[in-house]
């Protein structure tokens, strides 16, 4: 069996390299789609004895990637960009995986990213391991088509594309198109959000996942982690008012999911702050929740953040005993999170000395 990297590409030099060393001992062939780099992309692609091929962009990820995958010789392809690398020890993997009965591989990919407490990582799967036969759909956000079975692969990327960068210029104008031919499609609604919140466009997260989120069944498998960033855009943008009503919502939908329960501490402690009189009896929530966020602890969960579960609930549980003069308490709780090397309870326990 053999297997094809298949990626598009422009101006790419500050991170190809770095992708391309972390994968081309696993595959046969590299194949590069090029969409219009000025800089040093292609010479570097060639380096790796890549089969290079140049494509006239049309704003369509699908048509691109489907131009890149008719390129292969390969039965089987795997899809890379060129912000991701493959970060652990995974050829026995992909072999086992592409040598048995036709499956969608969904490899984990951790976004990197930054957060008001600082770097975070979040996790999904996605598609990317596949037949080269597949094809994908969709503009922005592309899926691959296929009644195959989705199977998850051990194979982990990294991914900081989006990290300390924009990428909104040229996805927000893709998104609204897709929106106004999909207005009914939550999807697109929810990854449009994500492109605000990039460039701290509260307002609009905000806007954009109330649309998602009146649309979802709560069948899709992204309807956790759009609910979730619901209650952070909640948060950002001021419309408290809002936020304890899906939190009593989705508490049976999201019972296994520690960040739910993070950030409804975070809300509840938000909600409670703009006005005690009225909310103060919410106070105890704001321990259970965290405690309940770490009875769950980490996950395998799509859009889960790393920390959540362990690390970043320690801590901030620690925060909420430090405020309500349980010392004793936030001192334990900062030592469980200096166990995950978490600088802020460092730094705070160095105040208990």
């Amino acid at each position: 069996m053999n297997i094809s990297l298949v990626m598009i590409v422009k101006n790419e030099e500050q991170t190809l390299r770095r992708c391309l060393d972390s994968v081309f001992t696993l595959v046969d062939e590299i194949i590069i789609v090029d969409t219009g780099s000025t800089d040093n992309t292609k010479q570097i692609a060639s380096d790796y004895h890549a089969k290079i091929f140049e494509y006239e962009w049309t704003n369509d990820f699908a048509a691109a990637r489907n131009f890149a995958l008719e390129q292969t010789t390969s039965e089987w392809s795997l899809v890379l960009d060129a912000d991701e690398y493959i970060s652990n020890d995974c050829a026995d993997e992909i072999y086992s995986f592409i040598t048995h009965s036709p499956a969608i591989g969904q490899i984990k990919r951790i976004d990197k990213f930054m957060s008001k407490d600082g770097v975070s990582f979040e996790q999904s799967y996605i598609s990317r391991l596949f037949p080269s036969s597949c094809r994908y759909s969709g503009k922005i956000h592309e899926q691959i088509v296929s009644d195959l079975p989705r199977v998850r692969v051990d194979v982990e990327i990294q991914h900081d594309g989006y990290f300390e960068k924009k990428k909104s210029d040229r996805n927000i104008p893709i998104l609204l198109q897709v929106i106004e031919e999909n207005p009914q499609d939550p999807y697109y609604y929810y990854q449009i959000a994500k492109e605000y919140r990039g460039i701290d466009e509260h307002d609009k997260t905000y806007a954009s996942l109330k649309q998602a989120y009146s649309k979802i069944t709560h069948k899709e498998g992204y309807a956790p982690s759009l609910i979730v960033n619901f209650l952070y855009a909640i948060i950002a943008s001021g419309h408290l008012d809002e936020g304890l009503a899906i939190v009593e919502a989705e508490q049976d939908f999201l019972s296994e999911s520690a960040d739910f329960y993070f950030v409804s501490a975070l809300f509840l402690l938000e909600l409670i702050l703009s006005d005690p009189d009225q909310y103060s009896d919410l106070i105890p929530y704001i321990e259970r929740f965290y405690l309940r966020a770490l009875e769950i602890g980490e996950t395998e969960q799509e859009g889960s953040v790393i920390g959540t579960g362990s690390f970043a609930a320690h801590h901030n549980l620690g925060v909420y005993y430090e405020v309500i003069g349980d010392t004793d308490k936030a001192k334990q709780q900062y030592l469980y999170a200096k166990g995950f090397d978490y600088a802020p309870s460092i730094e705070r326990l160095k105040l208990f000395d």
